[in-house]
């Protein structure tokens, strides 16, 4: 099994036992969906890697940091529930699974699971549709839309689309339901490797918000600010980002 192969195999795998969870827990409260959800996974994932992938380093959200991964060749960066809060939401779509590798410096493969919508996009090549929107749409968190985020819509007169998880967002990116994303205020490797190994799969641009490259497996795993985007307003949107 290729390591493309892999990270759809376990993302939608994931998925599906987290499905499982939120039916399981349906009368259950909110806290406690989103604990067992975010615990069920990250074991699944760790497993399931172990078992597929032995030699290789993994980073989690929901696990230990092992610094040995800043020496290792191959290091797998999982979210096991990304968007927990719409997890939590019974009948929300809008919440991910990330699975990404990477390797010798970069990312290689990646797969973004959106169960509750029965899709899982995934390298090594996804087709992005062309836009069907005349203003830009501009994807944007539906409790904590980031200052720049607004600014950008204004500067291309777009409009917003209100969603969840950063997964959820991408992928909204990828499958031509949105044109931008664009994120500050904090985010971790995890939020963004799977997404943005999908969206570059895509023919999306992605970097920092002050136009930098994307780097992960680093010691320190914040990674605050993201730009994923239609190549087409790349430019445009830069030029709003770094005036910020």
């Amino acid at each position: 099994m290729s390591d493309h192969e892999l990270a759809a195999r376990l993302a939608t795998e994931a998925g599906d036992l987290l499905l499982g969870v939120r039916a399981e827990l349906a009368g259950a409260d909110a806290a406690d969906r989103k604990a067992a959800g975010d615990k069920r996974s990250h074991e699944f994932l760790m497993a399931a890697l172990a078992q597929h992938r032995p030699g290789d380093a993994v980073l989690s959200e929901e696990g230990a940091d092992d610094k040995a991964r800043l020496t290792a060749q191959r290091v797998w960066i999982v979210d096991p529930l990304d968007g927990t809060r719409e997890f939590s939401e019974l009948g929300r779509d809008d919440w991910a699974v990330h699975v990404a590798l990477w390797e010798r410096g970069d990312l290689v493969a990646g797969a973004v699971a959106l169960p509750a919508q029965g899709v899982t996009l995934a390298t090594p090549t996804v087709a992005a549709p062309a836009t069907t929107s005349a203003a830009p749409r501009v994807v944007v968190s539906r409790t904590r839309p980031p200052a720049v985020a607004l600014a950008v819509r204004d500067a291309l007169d777009g409009t917003l689309v209100e969603m969840g998880s950063a997964g959820a967002k991408v992928a909204s990116v990828v499958q031509g339901i949105s044109d931008v994303y664009v994120h500050a205020g904090g985010q971790y490797e995890w939020d963004s490797a799977a997404p943005v190994a999908v969206a570059r799969a895509a023919g999306l641009f992605t970097s920092r918000i002050d136009g930098s490259p994307l780097v992960y497996n680093q010691s320190d795993v914040s990674l605050p600010d993201l730009i994923v985007c239609r190549p087409e307003l790349a430019d445009a949107v830069l030029a709003v980002t770094r005036a910020q």
